[in-house]
């Protein structure tokens, strides 16, 4: 299955997302590569830290589109491709052979707006395609303030949205997130009793439980 990682507004997490996933996944002892197709090359970054420090389970990584066409027929792995603006042709190129699209949302108005446009852009490039992908949408960057209701109206906005299915999970603004991915761990590698690890967890478990059913 091909999952692509994107929205149209930077800063919403969505490298981050895709490198926890993506060694959750091989974690759990599933086949798992990673599409670094951002220029930013962030995701491709903190994979070269991982293989440095020799961390492991090892995740393979590439960063050319051709590559990700000729995977899409192996059924077998699961294919996570971090997308951004900054290289459009390959993000569209990526949407338009994706199984599914997963995007992060901050908890902003500009971020809904953005969400908004970027389902947009789904529906123009998938608009030939038989199949066309599912879009699941959740909340990233959550305040951990109680009081703070930007979290709680941007998920009801996100949730009212057409074209796009909301998740049941939040992830939250938390400095384990930045600490982690700086040293080339998954939140659940540098603290497996944590909220942020219990976070991502349930976001995986909801994404590829299909993965886990005998």
């Amino acid at each position: 299955m091909i999952s692509v990682i994107g929205n149209l507004k930077g800063g919403t997490g969505k490298s981050t997302v895709a490198f926890n996933l993506a060694v959750w996944l091989a974690v759990n002892k599933k086949k798992v590569k990673a599409f670094d197709l951002d220029p930013q090359e962030t995701l491709s970054d903190v994979f070269a830290i991982r293989k440095e420090d020799e961390y492991q389970p090892e995740v393979n990584i590439a960063n050319s589109f051709d590559s990700l066409v000729k995977s899409k027929e192996d059924n077998s792995t699961e294919y996570l491709v971090d997308v951004g603006t900054s290289g459009l042709n390959a993000m569209k190129g990526a949407i338009a052979i994706a199984d599914r699209i997963i995007v992060p949302v901050a908890p902003s108005q500009a971020d809904i707006w953005a969400t908004q446009r970027f389902i947009k852009l789904v529906k123009e490039v998938c608009s030939n395609n038989k199949k066309k992908p599912t879009l699941l949408g959740f909340i990233n960057r959550a305040d951990t303030h109680i009081a703070v209701r930007e979290t709680k109206e941007a998920e009801e906005a996100l949730q009212h949205l057409t074209g796009i299915k909301l998740i049941d999970v939040r992830l939250y603004q938390r400095t384990l997130y930045r600490r982690s991915f700086s040293e080339g761990l998954a939140v659940f590698e540098q603290e497996p009793r944590g909220k942020a690890s219990a976070e991502l967890n349930k976001l995986a478990t909801i994404l590829y439980s299909s993965l886990f059913i005998l």
